[in-house]
C-alpha cells in the first residue's frame, strides 16, 4: 500500500472546457503540463506500488472551498493516472491494473487551489 500527495494546483473540468473552447492547443497543453507535474512528484518521491498486482485507488482532493461540484473536480483523475503511467509507476489505467476508484472531499482552507492525495490499495494479482 503507498500514497502519494500531489501538491501542484489541478484544474476543474469547467476550467479544462472554458480553456479547450478559447484555444485549440490550450486543452492538450494543460494535460501536457499536469501530466508532466504528476509524474515529477512520482519520481521526485520515489514513489512505488506492488508490481504485477490490481490495485484499488482511493483519491482525497483537498479543496479550499466549495463552490466546484465533486465531479467537476474528480475529473482530474485523468491527469493523475497520466502523469503516474508517464513516471513509470503504472503499466496502464485499464482495468486490468486498477480495480476501484474511490473519490473522498476534504475543505481544507489553508489552500488557495484544489490537491490531492491517491493511496493504492492491493486487491488481486493480475490475470493475463
Amino acid at each position: 500500500m503507498g500514497r502519494l500527495i500531489i501538491n501542484t494546483e489541478l484544474i476543474t473540468l469547467n476550467k479544462y472546457i472554458n480553456i479547450e473552447r478559447g484555444n485549440k492547443f490550450g486543452a492538450a497543453a494543460i494535460k501536457k503540463k499536469l501530466t508532466n507535474k504528476v509524474s515529477s512528484f512520482a519520481t521526485d518521491a520515489k514513489f512505488k506500488i506492488e508490481p504485477d498486482v490490481k490495485h484499488d485507488i482511493v483519491l482525497t482532493w483537498f479543496k479550499p472551498n466549495n463552490r466546484s461540484d465533486h465531479d467537476n473536480i474528480s475529473f482530474a483523475v485523468k491527469f493523475v493516472l497520466d502523469g503516474l503511467i508517464k513516471a513509470g509507476i503504472l503499466q496502464n489505467d485499464s482495468p486490468k491494473y486498477i480495480g476501484s476508484i474511490i473519490h473522498h472531499f476534504e475543505l481544507d482552507r489553508t489552500k488557495s487551489y484544489i490537491t490531492c492525495e491517491i493511496e493504492f490499495i492491493p486487491s488481486l494479482p493480475l490475470i493475463n
